[in-house]
């Protein structure tokens, strides 16, 4: 079980409950690199940037800035409650702390939610992946193939997410070693196609060699609010997963600065990484819809498998490598969130305690660790199984849900810091300002994907009942999160009471 509680203090809250996390156990690179990893931008790109090209065209750089603008405010507003409460439970202890037991208990539910399917993707897509790279190793198409055989896909993608949960179960130290060597190549394949990329250019050897321009960079000049809604959607989820640079909080040396600091730096990092990555794809392919055009929907479902060859030659299965590489240490760091989420939840008593067990070896969330893996093979078992479409479209609706408790806990910075936002220049752009706009973007974005995903012709084209497939599971999935919160508030009332927290 967790340890008898010690406390935090901080000038503005009473004191919060540590819960036996190994302390000091990461500092500001160690943390960097884990969010990077926990983005995956050789697997986030390669299966993003298509079909962001196909909604706003040659004005790709422009939507990835105005991605990045509410997730760097939002950013700054997760900094500023850490400094006040660094705690594992990030979202769920904020809102709570904010708002009350029941919109905190519906944050901790959203980002679980949301890190649990994107673990069972990440599994998928580096199994895919896996058996690409044998193909190309061996020189044997048919080895590529093996991934669309259904009981072997299962078997395979059930021992990547044991590997990768054997190894967050190790604790932060084995988790931060992992990540550096993974992290670090696929940013060094990454920087090789991007300067392939500019040579073959210059060269005029490339496909369909296009001029950057300042238009590019321009995000109302791309033709319909529909376009832009949709491009944003898409560009707001490429950032997903800094926050777990906030999840590590409590183990992190400098606890109040450090995971604030992390989260800034990651979000910057990533944004140069994909700028750079846009305009030297669109400088080669441009935005054709024939042969290796980014706008080829053809190409659309991973760019970089059909760019990888032209680019870079023989080196191409260095690609292949780098996002088999992107997506497993994903899978691996993507375990953080939810499982000290879900350890903060059951310390609180806003579900099973059993969740606030502690690994008296490694120091990690053990219970909560094991959870999080099983919810992750059982739902992709599950969709998998019924449809290709019900996972394809739950991934779709995921935007939903990143949406749904960014601008939760957004908005909590704003109410939580209400008395103190006003005392100077510094934190009413930091405590009011930025966590403000940011929470009111994304919970805009909430809205609008939620009322765009209602049309069947949106995701798969699949629908319940004449409603769309990524509607009836973004809000299926929220639905669900209620009733359990709902039972939960039958069995641990004292948390709902506000007993607890």
């Amino acid at each position: 079980m967790s340890t008898a509680p010690k406390t935090v203090q901080s000038k503005e809250t009473p004191s919060l409950s540590e819960k036996g996390l190994k302390a000091g156990s990461v500092g500001l690179i160690g943390a960097v690199v884990i969010g990077v990893s926990c983005i995956a931008p050789a697997y986030t790109l390669t299966a993003a940037l298509g079909p962001t090209v196909s909604e706003v065209g040659v004005h790709l750089p422009a939507i990835f800035l105005v991605g990045f603008i509410p997730m760097l405010l939002v950013a700054l507003g997760y900094r500023e409650l850490n400094n006040a409460m660094p705690d594992a439970g990030t979202s769920f202890t904020w809102a709570t702390r904010a708002f009350g037991p029941w919109i905190g208990w519906m944050g901790g539910w959203g980002l679980i939610a949301a890190t649990i399917i994107v673990l069972s993707n990440l599994a998928a897509v580096a199994v895919d992946f896996f058996y690409l790279m044998l193909a190309q190793i061996f020189s044997n198409p048919e080895l590529g193939e093996l991934s669309k055989i259904l009981p072997l896909n299962i078997a395979t993608t059930l021992v990547f997410i044991a590997l990768a949960c054997w190894i967050s179960y190790r604790g932060m130290e084995t988790t931060k070693g992992v990540q550096y060597v993974l992290v670090a190549f696929q940013l060094l394949v990454l920087g090789w196609f991007a300067v392939s990329a500019f040579v073959h250019v210059s060269n005029g050897t490339a496909f369909d060699a296009t001029a950057i321009s300042p238009d590019w960079f321009n995000p109302f000049a791309v033709d319909s609010f529909s376009s832009f809604a949709a491009g944003v959607s898409l560009s707001i989820f490429i950032y997903w997963g800094w926050d777990v640079t906030l999840t590590m909080n409590e183990e992190t040396k400098n606890p109040e600065k450090t995971p604030g600091r992390a989260a800034t730096i990651t979000v910057l990092v990533i944004v140069i990484i994909y700028m750079t990555i846009a305009l030297a794809t669109l400088s080669f392919a441009g935005v054709g819809e024939t042969g290796l055009g980014a706008g080829n929907p053809e190409n659309q479902a991973s760019i970089f498998a059909v760019l990888a060859g032209p680019v870079m030659g023989p080196f191409a299965i260095l690609m292949s490598l780098a996002i088999l590489s992107s997506s497993a240490a994903s899978l691996q760091s993507t375990f953080v969130s939810p499982a000290r989420t879900m350890l903060a939840m059951g310390h609180y008593r806003a579900i099973s305690p059993r969740f606030g067990r502690i690994s008296p070896t490694y120091k990690s969330p053990s219970f909560a660790t094991i959870a999080a893996a099983i919810a992750a093979a059982g739902f992709y078992v599950i969709t998998r199984t019924v449809s290709e479409n019900a996972l394809r479209d739950t991934i779709t609706a995921l935007g939903m849900m990143i949406c749904f408790y960014y601008g939760i806990t957004a908005l909590a910075c704003v109410w939580f810091f209400r008395a103190s936002a006003f005392s100077g220049v510094r934190p009413f752009f930091f405590k009011f300002l930025a966590p403000l706009l940011g929470g009111v973007i994304l919970l805009v974005m909430f809205v609008k994907t939620a009322m765009d995903s209602m049309d069947p012709e949106y995701g798969s084209g699949s629908s319940v009942g004449g409603v769309g497939l990524v509607f009836v599971l973004g809000m299926g999935v929220i639905l669900l999160g209620v009733v359990v919160m709902l039972v939960m508030y039958r069995l641990r009332p004292e948390f709902f009471k506000g007993k607890v927290l």
